[in-house]
């Protein structure tokens, strides 16, 4: 099941790796997507902390981390293609895959119901 933080980023558990990337709304509201700085494989996070930058026509905005862990992949097709997050935001736009530290963070973010009632 698919979650998402108020800052707009979503969350995809697999086992214990998360996909994180940004909303449909989040990428309606950047405009097109012309560059990503991807962080380092292998990098801890945590919670809050800044994941990424995207730039786009309209603005370079930062990406949150919505829950802690490690770093273990990033979406590398997104250096040549950035536009793919402007294409499917919540599919094949992920920006990064991370190995959960803290499972029970999950339980603070939204359903899909409750993030677009948010909106």
């Amino acid at each position: 099941m698919k979650k998402f933080a108020k800052t707009h980023e979503w969350v995809l558990l697999e086992d214990n790796i998360a996909y994180i990337g940004i909303s449909e709304h989040a990428a309606e509201e950047l405009g097109d997507v012309t560059f990503v700085e991807l962080p380092e494989v292998g990098k801890e996070i945590k919670k809050g902390d800044v994941l990424c930058t995207l730039e786009s026509v309209k603005s370079a905005s930062d990406v949150y981390a919505p829950i802690s862990g490690k770093i273990v992949e990033v979406n590398s097709t997104l250096d040549s293609n950035p536009e793919i997050i402007n294409d499917s935001p919540e599919k094949d736009g992920w920006i990064v895959k991370i190995e959960v530290s803290n499972k029970e963070e999950l339980d603070e973010l939204l359903s899909e119901e409750e993030y677009k009632k948010s909106l």
